[in-house]
This record gives C-alpha cells, structure tokens and sequence, in this order.
C-alpha cells in the first residue's frame, strides 16, 4: 500500500497537507509545526490504546520527509503522486530516531514557558475548533488531544467552542450540544483517576518537584497525556514557533 493510500486509510485524507489539517500553500515552518502536533496525538507512547498508533505515526514520518524536501514537495503538489523508491521513504528507516533529531529533549521550564504562551491565544482556539471539526463535537476525543489541557481546562474549551457555535463558525453537531451529564462524569473520573495515579508514581519514586525529578518522572509515566504533551510542545515553541507563520487550523462549518 502506497502512502497516500495509508493516508486515506488511517487519517481519512488522501491529502499529505489534509491530513496535517494545513493549506498547500503552508511555509515550511508550518509544515515542520503542524507535523509535529499531529505526531504528538498518534506517538506510540502517548496513545498506547491507539492499535494503529505506531503505523499512524510511521506515515506521519514519510508524509514530513516528502514535505520537507523540495524537490519531492514540488512533484507531489504538481501530480499529486509521491515517490515511493525515494531513500526518503525506505522501509528500514527509524522514524522514531528521525522524530527525535527534529525535535529533541527539552526542560520542564520549557513546558511551563510554552503553555503559558499557548493558553488563551488565537493559535489554541484555531486548534480546539479543528479538533472540533476532526471529532464532530466528541468531547472525550477533543480532550485526549486538546494541547496543555487537564481537566480544569475543559469549562473554558466548553465555552470557546460554544462561541464559535454561536458565532456560526461551526457545526452545531449534537454530540456537542447533547452531551450527557453521565459522560461528562465519566470523564473528570478518568481524569481524576491519572492524576492521582501520576502523584502515587511519584511518592514511589521518591521525587520531589525540581526539574530534573519532574522531567525523569515524564519518561517513566508514559499515560500521563497531559505532562507528555506539555513536555515536547515547549520544545516547537522554543524551537521553531519565531521561524514561521503559525499553522493553519479549523474552519467553517454549516450553522
């Protein structure tokens, strides 16, 4: 199977820019950003039950390296074909090693510094109404991949996507506007339930709250979701964020 059939196949887009939620017309600094968010969501150890997890993010791999290279960008986006005997795309290759040379470690007070910036700005509300969209109004699924969110966030994701609802820039799908108060519980009780099983791993550990103890916990405590996010979104933000544009997200949809 070729990679845009993969594409279509995992993401529901048969589009290299579609399925990084991006325009053709995207810099290179958006491409390399939004590639780096949707890898987030599909890492192998940050969806461990995702069973497609480690494909999905294997495609993501080969779709960044035919979009970060010129010559490769130019073909695919003048016939719409891809190279599949590029060295680019050779089947050996470890993606995991190839995302970490792109984007690597980074320090706690990185991943206080990004969310800071990130909250409350047109970038992150962009993003949860494309999520939004992606989910059509799933709330459990709009907050397993909502950046730097926990569950403290979700009133102020609530009323943001509310807004936009109103405002007509989105589908006022009823998974959204129907939700159930039983669900709503069911999820702060998962929430609750991986926090308080990230603070027992850290009494076992015997770690206290400085950097390096906090940011050895994060390797150990793969399900934290939030803490994982946070951690290697501070380094795009550090990193790339000044070199470009921001990415492109979301859209309008029908009242």
């Amino acid at each position: 199977m070729g990679l845009l059939d993969q594409c279509q196949a995992l993401f529901n887009s048969s589009s290299l820019y579609g399925v990084l939620g991006i325009s053709k017309e995207a810099t290179d600094a958006e491409i390399r950003r939004s590639y780096y968010k949707v890898s987030l969501r599909v890492h192998p150890d940050r969806a461990p039950e995702d069973l497609q997890a480690t494909e999905k993010f294997q495609v993501l791999g080969k779709l960044y390296a035919v979009l970060s290279d010129k010559e490769q960008r130019a073909v695919y986006d003048e016939q719409g074909l891809v190279d599949e005997e590029s060295d680019s795309l050779q089947q050996d290759r470890c993606w995991e090693e190839y995302w970490r040379l792109l984007f690597p470690k980074i320090t706690l007070q990185d991943i206080q510094e990004f969310e800071r910036k990130y909250k409350g700005t047109e970038e992150e509300r962009q993003d949860v109404m494309q999520l939004y969209l992606q989910h059509q109004g799933d709330m459990d699924a709009i907050m397993a991949s909502a950046l730097c969110c926990t569950q403290e966030d979700e009133p102020r994701i609530t009323a943001l996507i509310q807004s936009a609802i109103q405002a007509g820039e989105l589908t006022a799908y009823p998974a959204f506007t129907q939700e159930s108060t039983r669900k709503k519980k069911a999820r702060k009780q998962k929430a609750d339930e991986e926090r308080q099983e990230a603070e027992e791993m850290q009494r076992e550990m015997g770690l206290d709250d400085s950097d390096d103890s906090l940011v050895m916990m994060l390797k150990q405590k793969q399900k934290s979701r939030e803490q994982n996010f946070n951690s290697f979104l501070s380094d795009l933000e550090a990193k790339y964020s000044k070199k470009g544009g921001k990415a492109k997200a979301g859209g309008k949809g029908k009242k």
